[in-house]
């Protein structure tokens, strides 16, 4: 390995992951930038991680976010790994912009990854330069921190800088990098990359050093990696149902964009939904749908049969009862996810206890949001109030979410069903609403407004917008009236279509 020349910058980084075989990464240090700037420090998560905002945001500590320099005690690498990509396999991918500089432990005892994103090229880049532009860059820093708000489990941005430097996509365009941070940075697509080897050592190595890690009860199982694989399910029909509840859409389920700590990962062409459809569909790479937002529970059920299968060497002895292993864990997914998805919805329009009639009921609200184009975060915002309201109140008192609906008597129609089951609740109207207001934000990063702030540091180089907007999307759940135009659906000459992936 070639020196790597250190700052003697204190972040009290670790190196776990630099403990595994070489096989399992690259080691190299950022390729540097000309002349970076910080847009952004996130001052709570640097504060959470021990790291100090003072350190971060001086000329050394920002050399560290660009890249320039690695930080004392970093050993710095690439990962490897492979990947189903639209359900076709591809036996290496691996970190072909990414560099990661260590772990921390922070206040709250977790241990956690801090990796640059768009740090230049690595072994893993193909034909890519292995850079970001700011759009991408923006984009996540934007959308990762308002999920961390909305609580969805979620990798976090600790940091945006520009590079002074400009790099081709379509046209020329500001390059920039992301300070990622992340329970953990290993993928589905990890243990793949080993299965296609046949390498069982390493699987058992992978398996280990994420078991310490993020799942150390496993240990004690009498099968441990039964156990991982179960740990695994279970948190992924926790993750997915949370996407559901919020309509976002991840757009590259790709097995190497799921991360086995459960955190979303890779906000590429991810989007939120403005008018409610199932079948919504944002990146432009996928022409048939496969990760459309009603698709998001079976794929997720596949990228997990593809870890089982990937274990298989590790769950037993013999063929057949690692199989069965394998496919009892993998099987128990569709109950997991129907659950959590279930109460997840049920809490979005005020039910607290479980009655037969409850799906059929859900069901014909969403079926009415598509078919008057309804918004899906104004609709369950506004049912809020309307929850809190006298059952036996005329209908006017519905106005707000009536106008939500193109016909608004096909509101009326459902609503009159809604409140003869919120009176089997034996809860008042004001608990339903706060209860309701906890899970139903006025606020998501809607995609025109993201748009609008890229357009803003692409054209202007102003990053006031996406400052602002980073800030009301900080608090999802309350009003915030002096900012209530960032709770708008977007006009139709704003509406946007598709997303696209940063590479």
């Amino acid at each position: 390995m070639p020196a790597i020349d250190t700052l003697p910058i204190a972040l009290g980084l670790e190196n776990s992951y630099a403990r595994l075989p070489e096989r399992f990464f690259a080691r190299l240090a950022p390729t540097p930038v000309n002349a970076p700037q910080l847009i952004r420090l996130n001052h709570q998560l640097s504060n959470l991680l021990n790291l100090d905002p003072e350190v971060l945001t001086s000329a050394q500590g920002v050399d560290v976010l660009a890249g320039n320099q690695v930080p004392e005690s970093s050993e710095p690498l690439a990962m490897a790994y492979a990947g189903h990509q639209f359900g076709n396999f591809v036996p290496q991918l691996g970190d072909g912009r990414a560099i990661l500089l260590g772990e921390v432990v922070g206040k709250d005892g977790m241990r956690r990854d801090i990796q640059l994103k768009g740090s230049g090229r690595t072994p893993f880049s193909g034909i890519g330069d292995g850079r970001a532009w700011i759009g991408p860059v923006l984009r996540e820093y934007i959308v990762s921190e308002a999920m961390y708000a909305l609580g969805v489990p979620t990798t976090r941005s600790l940091a945006a800088v520009t590079t002074g430097e400009m790099i081709w996509r379509e046209t020329i365009v500001p390059g920039a990098v992301l300070t990622r941070v992340a329970r953990s940075l290993v993928r589905v697509g990890t243990f793949q990359y080993f299965a296609a080897r046949r390498d069982v050592e390493a699987m058992q190595l992978l398996a280990d050093h994420v078991i310490a890690r993020i799942f150390p009860e496993c240990a004690e199982a009498e099968n441990p990696y039964r156990a991982f694989l179960d740990a695994v399910v279970a948190g992924q029909s926790v993750l997915v149902a949370q996407w559901m509840r919020v309509g976002f859409i991840h757009g590259v389920m790709n097995t190497d964009n799921m991360s086995v700590a459960c955190e979303t990962i890779d906000y590429g062409p991810c989007a939120f939904m403005d008018a409610y459809h199932p079948e919504t569909v944002f990146s432009s790479i996928d022409r048939a749908g496969r990760y459309a937002y009603v698709n998001q529970p079976y794929i997720a059920h596949w990228n997990l049969a593809c870890l089982a299968q990937a274990l298989l060497p590790l769950l037993a002895a013999d063929d057949e009862t690692a199989v069965a292993e394998a496919q009892a864990a993998v099987d128990a997914f569709p109950g997991l996810i129907g659950s959590a998805r279930r109460n997840a919805m049920r809490g979005k329009i005020g039910l607290v206890s479980e009655q037969e009639g409850d799906d059929a009921l859900l069901q014909d609200l969403l079926e009415r949001m598509v078919d008057n184009r309804a918004d899906f975060t104004q609709t369950f915002r506004a049912l809020c109030d309307g929850a809190a309201a006298d059952p036996d109140i005329s209908i006017e008192a519905d106005e707000s979410i009536r106008s939500r609906f193109s016909d608004p008597q096909a509101f009326d129609v459902w609503a009159r069903k809604w409140r003869r089951r919120l009176q089997l609740e034996n809860v008042t109207g004001e608990t339903r609403k706060a209860a309701m207001r906890a899970v139903n934000p006025a606020f998501i990063p809607r995609n025109h407004r993201i748009e609008a702030v890229i357009n803003a540091a692409v054209e202007n180089s102003d990053f006031q917008p996406f400052h602002e907007l980073v800030s009301v999307l900080e608090k999802p759940y309350d009003d915030q009236p002096d900012f209530a135009a960032y709770s708008n659906a977007p006009e139709q000459t704003e509406i946007v279509h598709r997303t696209f992936c940063g590479t």
